[in-house]
Parts: C-alpha cells; structure tokens; sequence
C-alpha cells in the first residue's frame, strides 16, 4: 500500500508543478485577471481539460508498458525453461 500512495504523493506532486506554469502563462498569452470569477472559470476549465489529455495520455503509456512487460515476461520465462 506504500508503495501506491507514495506514486499519489508523485502525481499530485507533478500536477500541482504544472499548474502553476500553466496559470503563468495562459494568464499572459491571454490577459486573464484572477480577481474575475469568469476568469478564473477559463482558467479551471482550461486546465481540467488539460489534465484530462493528460490522464489519456498516461493511461495510454501505462497500458504500453504494461504489455511490453507481459510480453518481456513472456520472453524471459521461455529462456529461463531451456
């Protein structure tokens, strides 16, 4: 179970790294001002999509390793019987 919560801690580590260069910059590619609740709707929405691309994306490359290393098991077990 430790070994599940500290790849938690990782992940809200890095999505938390990310949104604040995220913030940065839409808010100077945009001109968006945080005291704006409409604003800040634009901000939570962009990012929200942004984090589901990026849930996509590691379930994608999660879901390749994992294969690769049943078929690597695979692989390596027929070796190991000879």
């Amino acid at each position: 179970m430790g070994k599940n919560r500290d790849l938690t801690q990782v992940l809200v580590l890095v999505i938390i790294g990310m949104f604040i260069p995220f913030l940065g910059s839409i808010m100077i590619t945009y001109g968006l001002d945080l005291t704006k609740i409409s604003d800040l709707m634009k901000i939570g929405s962009t990012f929200g999509y942004f984090l589901l691309i990026f849930a996509v994306e590691l379930g994608i490359v999660f879901l390749y390793f994992t294969i690769t290393n049943k078929i690597a098991s695979k692989k390596i077990g027929k070796h190991k019987s000879k």
